[in-house]
């Protein structure tokens, strides 16, 4: 080795060491700010007793939550909470649901029933035509709402609902048009105000269902007859101002009821 060389080492190592120092401050800063969030996240946004099993792990800004709840509104509600704590980059929700294990089947049978009866006493159940199908515990909600509100209620309704373990968001929701809410009103008068069909009344939870979107109308759910779907059909073509009129009624004992 040189004698030159041999001078510059001292040089080389003090450079090497300034360079070394900021690193290291930089990542204790970086770590102390993960234990501040983890901190500020376990003690506000976590501080409710349907999450207490919910846990977060804190890297560069990075949430990682894991835990069980009971129900999968739990679930978005960790996330919805832990997402507006300010210095959250991204989330990773592996929250597990830990409720009751229920086959899919009776899973269905459940959310379809809550979800029919959601919104009663809103006036826009008729104008609703929301599906449920489950596959693993995951409802996936598809159809038509008469509105934003209508669409969320039904995700919530579903979310807090025993066994499901998650809801994926599939509805879609008609356009503000005042023409179509005269057609719709006017749809509902002239199929309920027929006298064969006013006993779809009944059960405000089981009428027809009336999707209208932009003029065009579409008729859902089941009907007890040939005949009073035909009825249907007939009614709603009367109404003026409509483009078309599509019938999807099931017939019991034909076709299964979506």
């Amino acid at each position: 080795m040189s004698k030159k060389f041999r001078s510059l080492i001292p040089f080389l190592f003090a450079s090497l060491l300034i360079m070394a120092v900021p690193s290291t401050m930089a990542l204790a800063q970086s770590t102390a700010q993960d234990n501040n969030l983890r901190a500020e996240i376990a003690n506000k946004a976590l501080n409710k007793s349907q999450l207490k099993n919910v846990h977060a792990e804190v890297q560069n800004g990075n949430v990682t939550l894991t835990g069980t709840v009971d129900l999968a509104a739990g679930k978005r509600q960790a996330e919805e909470r832990v997402r507006h704590v300010k210095g959250v980059a991204a989330i990773d929700n592996q929250i597990q649901v830990a409720g009751p294990e229920i086959s899919d089947a009776e899973l269905q049978q459940k959310v379809v029933k809550a979800v029919q009866y959601d919104r009663l006493g809103y006036g826009t159940t008729a104008f609703n035509a929301i599906g449920v199908s489950v596959h693993n515990g995951v409802v996936t909600l598809g159809g038509t709402a008469y509105g934003p509100v209508d669409a969320d209620s039904a995700v919530s309704t579903a979310l807090n609902i025993k066994g499901v373990k998650d809801v994926i968001d599939n509805i879609q929701v008609n356009p503000v048009s005042p023409m179509d809410d005269r057609i719709r009103i006017a749809e509902y008068r002239s199929i309920y105000g027929f006298a064969s069909l006013n006993k779809y009344a009944i059960d405000p939870a089981k009428p027809i269902r009336i999707s209208v979107q932009n003029g065009h109308v579409t008729l859902y759910g089941q009907v007890d007859s040939e005949a009073d779907k035909n009825a249907a059909g007939i009614r709603a073509n009367t109404v003026p101002g409509v483009f078309s009129v599509k019938n999807e009624l099931n017939v019991k004992g034909q076709h299964p009821e979506k």
